[in-house]
């Protein structure tokens, strides 16, 4: 099941306020805040797809460049045992730092 709404490569929430009974969300991943809601979950996902086009236009107009949600890379800290620990598994399989923990994290995610 997905609980998440897709446009133009940004993902948003969806949650639900009891008190003010509505569905609402944000576009998850960017460090601005894009929000939106509905009554309906049609009134939903029409407030998030014009809300990300409002935002790619102000970006446009401003000339600015918008925040991609998820560029591909991103820092974890590990502590030193554990950086030591996958740097020595992933030599002995022949491989980066980097293949090795995308090779332990993609197996994960499809495993779910």
């Amino acid at each position: 099941m997905k609980d998440y709404l897709e446009y133009k490569g940004y993902l948003g929430s969806v949650e639900y306020s009891a008190e003010d009974d509505c569905l609402f969300g944000k576009v998850i991943g960017i460090k601005g805040l894009i929000s939106y809601e509905g009554n309906s979950v049609s009134e939903l996902k029409k407030d998030f797809r014009d809300a990300v086009d409002n935002y790619l236009d102000m970006c446009q107009l401003k000339k600015i460049t918008p925040e991609k949600a998820f560029k591909g890379s991103f820092n974890v800290r590990i502590g030193a045992d554990l950086h030591r620990d996958v740097a020595m598994k992933a030599q002995e399989k022949n491989m980066t730092i980097n293949a090795f923990v995308k090779a332990v994290l993609q197996k994960e995610v499809t495993n779910i």
